[in-house]
């Protein structure tokens, strides 16, 4: 899964640990995510949307073998 995330955790100028304390989970989690090593929970991905105001959908693209 293709995600977006350190482009918009840069818009805001917030680090992985700030991220990661504003979702409830660690800076590795955030780390493994960007690195697309992770694919976040239903809940998670909300979470993380929430706070950069834009869909899910905008943030995580679905690949073709997913």
């Amino acid at each position: 899964m293709k995600n977006i995330l350190r482009i918009e955790r840069a818009k805001l100028n917030i680090t992985q640990q700030e991220l990661a304390d504003k979702v409830g989970v660690s800076r590795q989690t955030i780390n493994s995510i960007e690195a697309e090593r992770y694919v976040p929970s239903t809940v998670l991905a909300i979470k993380i949307s929430k706070v950069f105001k834009i869909s899910v959908n905008e943030i995580f693209q679905l690949e073709k073998n997913d």
